[in-house]
């Protein structure tokens, strides 16, 4: 690691010795009328002085004059009748945007009354809709201040503020306009990043923690210059920069769960074995899984005290006018217990029940970002930023402690035996991303963006626990089917990621009527992943000769005597293995045509993907084998855009687009879930084609605020879906189970100023809300040969088709938002969310000629709503205070399943998951130096 670190550094400081770029900045702000207060001055002229660039305000008052070149200016406000005001020393930063707030009357404003802001960190609503306005794309973006004031810990949320987004409580993932995370695209300041969960194509958004953030956007269109991988858009995660000259804060957070905190749980807050070998939330031990097997207990241990905390640190400096260097550190420790039921069905019949699933969470996320930039001069800058994360979770799980738990095929019903099951896992991810950004100005008009990227992830279960036990009142018996019901394994994941984009930008035609911009460039992603599981078990020689004194003791007969004198049996399974490779390659080109107030951007991408993935795994015949997959094509994407005026933007995009398999979908190795559910890949699976149509209305009342609609089609041609699998219980795999899928929505969003203050004394009131609506379906595959012969299908209970798995008919996210406007000003604001029901995995037939009756219908995941408040205040210049509450109506979250068994006929809704997650309160101060 060392070596790496010093090789990334060297390579660092040599690039900006040789590199150079530069990026354009933005003025903008707010004209007031000083002799009638309160009143905005529309139609005055604002001028660079000595230039001819500048702009006239509109009917709000409200300018802006863009592509400056960074450096400092003289500004002039002027208007019939109205002394001119000249503003001098107004520092343009490359990609910034400086507010200039101001009024002019028949004696023209002192320079004392002009309030000059640079949003360095274009963080700010206005930045924002100012970008989303002149964005050629239909994009949405909210920004590290607006998830302030909402209380928003990390990306993943961030993104259920934006309209048509929601995630999903069961698998984690997040949903954009119905289509979840096979279909979306996750960048980082534009390069891809990779994942760090094998059950996922991008990374859990839930790593990124709101004090690394600067904005999250989400472009909901297809651009040339993005991947092809998409249908319903792309989520860039744009990181912090140095905020001004100088910049040192530092905060505590102290907080709880309330589940975890309650009586019965918070005295015995359970951890694996693994917590020991734990040192400031990182994770290391000398001990192999072998030797673990008796040289570890297996019993759990216990924490001191569940109590959330969190500590945060940031310093940033610039050197010189060149220079500026910022590091921003985190370390978040949280507890979490859930409490619910679990039941598993197949072909209608009852499986396996546990009535009391109870899961004992502890996570510690270390987070460092670095960034720095080097401007040579006015037209050239690298920029250079590193991000590392190390997540840790410690889980514990455990079902049948009640005595009520059956399993299938464990034990017969004239053994009045209950089963029991602890699972007793340590996750840990090392997340370590490396960028090098250059934007030149060659000239006027030539500007060469590039950026290179090095990612590596290391995500790891290096000791899972497992047992499965018979028991009744005080008599213990070890499991008794298939050799490893009491195991240790290990599961790694090693990736490798090199990218890399160069992007050149013509400027042909700029005139004050019309413009013509070409762009083209080049992307290339190589991404390589090696994988490994093994599973080692400890077995009785024969039955009930060690019986454990109680469940919570079972490490009483794991001993190295047990295993010499041959009471115990060692079974090893050959390891499992699979090796996997991506490489992507593309060129883009892209024309930009402005006339007066229609832009046309017409874009072509050609993308090759190779996807390769070696595996030696042992639930198929013969263990090896190789899938081989390489998709090229042309991917068109055409954005127009009509200004009818200042404040309303209409825009059409049309785009066809590509969804590739994932490795976990395309090789064949299981996971078990603590349940015992299994999730295994399709080496026969192949990429959806996608073609994507939108239509958006936008209006801007005033600088921040936003009334938009927006309507979208989607074609998904094979769409890859999450199945029961049939023939096996509780086994999911991934098929391209219906020829095609359509989805149609609406959604509609408002950013409004229900009161905005005028002076000190007043006070602010915004409400923000969007809702979606979305009609979804797909057609099941009824698959025959040439002769007609019936060989597969997906239909089941008389169903052809059936709803998109993870779409929301329904979305619903709004904040209410009350901040006084004193200098010390104080903030509260409450937010909700709502999606409704969703299918988390679709139904299938588990006997294939008698579909109509033995069938495994869809598992749907019920609507709940979320609720959350902060409050926060500040005091004087440093102090900062802020209490916020997290899912304060903490509903139960439901997975239900309709069960019809042949023997009634009779259909049911029985409930298969169920817990809840409990509410968070926490209490923060922040110091700024």
């Amino acid at each position: 690691m060392m070596k790496k670190i010093f090789l990334l550094l060297t390579l660092f400081f040599i690039s900006i010795s040789y590199a150079q770029e530069t990026t354009k900045g933005t003025i903008a702000g707010k004209l007031m009328d000083k002799e009638i207060s309160g009143e905005t001055l529309p139609f005055a002229n604002v001028i660079i002085k000595g230039t001819s660039i500048g702009t006239t305000t509109d009917i709000d008052g409200l300018y802006a004059i863009e592509n400056l070149t960074p450096g400092t200016y003289t500004v002039i406000f002027s208007f019939v009748g109205y002394e001119t005001l000249e503003v001098p020393n107004v520092t343009v930063v490359a990609g910034k945007v400086t507010e200039i707030n101001t009024a002019l009357g028949s004696n023209a404003a002192s320079l004392d009354e002009v309030v000059i802001k640079t949003v360095a960190r274009r963080d700010s609503q206005v930045a924002l809709l100012i970008e989303q306005k002149k964005a050629i794309e239909i994009k949405e973006s909210i920004g590290a201040q607006e998830l302030a004031k909402m209380g928003v810990s990390d990306a993943a949320t961030a993104t259920t503020k934006i309209s048509g987004v929601s995630s999903s409580e069961a698998s984690g993932d997040i949903f954009v306009r119905g289509l979840g995370d096979r279909y979306l695209n996750t960048t980082m300041n534009g390069l891809p990043v990779p994942s760090d969960d094998v059950e996922r194509k991008n990374i859990d958004l839930e790593l990124y923690s709101t004090n690394i953030l600067q904005n999250v956007s989400i472009s909901k269109t297809y651009s040339a210059q993005n991947s092809a991988d998409q249908a319903s858009g792309t989520i860039d995660i744009s990181t912090r920069e140095l905020l001004g000259t100088q910049e040192l804060a530092a905060g505590v957070k102290v907080g709880f769960n309330t589940n975890a905190i309650r009586n019965g749980v918070g005295d015995n807050f359970k951890t694996s074995p693994n917590s020991e070998n734990v040192t400031f939330g990182f994770y290391s031990r000398d001990l192999r899984t072998r030797e673990a097997l008796t040289q570890q207990t297996w019993n759990t241990q216990q924490a001191e005290l569940p109590l959330d905390y969190k500590y945060t640190l940031t310093a940033g400096k610039k050197f010189g006018e060149k220079l500026k260097v910022l590091f921003t550190g985190s370390q978040d420790i949280s507890f979490e217990h859930r409490q619910g039921e679990f039941r598993e069905f197949r072909a209608n019949f009852i499986n396996d029940s546990i009535t009391d699933v109870e899961t004992f969470s502890k996570s510690i996320n270390t987070t460092g970002l670095l960034s720095s930039s080097y401007n040579f001069n006015e037209n050239n800058e690298v920029k250079f930023t590193s991000l590392f994360i190390n997540k840790l979770t410690d889980e514990v799980f455990e079902g049948g402690r009640n005595g009520e738990a059956t399993i299938f095929e464990e034990t017969e019903p004239v053994e009045d035996l209950s089963q029991f099951i602890r699972d007793q896992n340590i996750k840990q991810t090392q997340l370590w991303v490396n960028q090098l950004t250059g934007n030149h100005q060659i000239n006027k008009k030539n500007e060469l963006d590039w950026a290179i990227g090095y990612n590596t992830v290391d995500a790891d279960e290096p000791n899972r626990i497992r047992n499965e036990v018979n028991f009744r009142d005080g008599f213990v018996q070890l499991g008794r089917t298939g050799g490893f019901q009491q195991r240790k394994s290990a599961q790694i994941i090693n990736d490798q990621e090199f990218n890399g984009l160069i992007k050149d930008e013509l400027t042909l035609i700029d005139s004050e009527e019309k413009s013509l911009r070409l762009s083209f460039g080049a992307n290339y992603r190589n991404k390589e992943r090696d994988f490994g599981s093994q599973f080692l078990g400890l077995e009785e020689s024969n039955i009930n000769t060690l019986n454990p004194t109680s469940i919570d003791n079972l490490s009483r007969v794991f001993t190295p005597e047990n295993l010499q004198n041959g009471s115990l049996t060692l079974n090893i399974l050959a390891p499992d293995r699979y090796l996997a490779t991506l490489e992507s390659t593309a060129g883009f080109v892209s024309a930009n045509y402005n006339l007066n107030k229609f832009n046309f951007n017409l874009g072509l991408r050609y993308q090759k993907d190779d996807l390769n993935v070696k595996y030696d795994v042992g639930n198929i015949p013969g263990r090896f084998g190789i899938s081989d997959k390489s998709y090229n094509n042309f991917y068109p994407s055409i954005n127009l855009k009509y200004a009818a005026n200042e404040r309303n933007n209409f825009r059409v995009a049309a785009s066809k687009t590509i969804t590739l398999p994932e490795f976990k979908e395309i090789a064949p190795f299981e996971y078990v879930s603590p349940t015992g559910q299994v999730t295994r890949g399709n080496p026969d699976l192949e990429a959806s084609t996608n073609y994507n149509f939108d239509v958006k209305w936008e209006f801007f009342p005033t600088a921040n605020q936003l009334v938009s609609l927006t309507g979208f089609y989607k074609k998904i041609e094979d769409p890859i879906n999450k199945v029961q699998d049939r023939g096996s219980a509780g086994v999911f795999s991934f098929f391209n189970s219906a020829e095609k899928a359509e989805i149609y929505g609406l959604e509609v969003e408002t950013k409004l100023n229900l009161i905005k203050a005028e002076d000190e004394s007043g006070i602010n009131l915004d409400l923000n809300l969007n809702a979606s609506r979305m009609w979804h379906s797909q057609d099941l595959k009824e698959l025959r040969d040439a002769q007609g012969v019936f060989l597969k299908t997906f239909r089941y209970k008389g169903l052809t088709e059936t709803d998109l798995q993870g779409a929301s008919d329904w979305i619903f996210n709004g904040s209410l938002n009350f901040s006084t406007n004193s200098p010390n000003p104080f903030l509260a604001t409450v937010t909700a969310n709502y999606a409704s029901d969703k299918i988390f995995a679709l139904g299938a037939p588990e006997i294939q000629t008698q579909s109509e009756t033995f069938y495994n219908d869809a598992i749907i995941e019920k609507g709940f709503v979320t609720l959350n408040t902060v409050i926060s205040k500040d005091f004087g210049e440093h102090w900062g205070i802020r209490l916020s509450g997290k899912n304060l109506l903490n509903p139960e979250i439901k997975r239900t399943q309709n069960v019809r068994p042949s023997t009634t006929g009779i259909e049911s809704t029985e409930t298969v998951r169920s817990y809840t997650r409990g509410a968070t309160i926490s209490l923060g101060l922040n110091y700024n130096f």
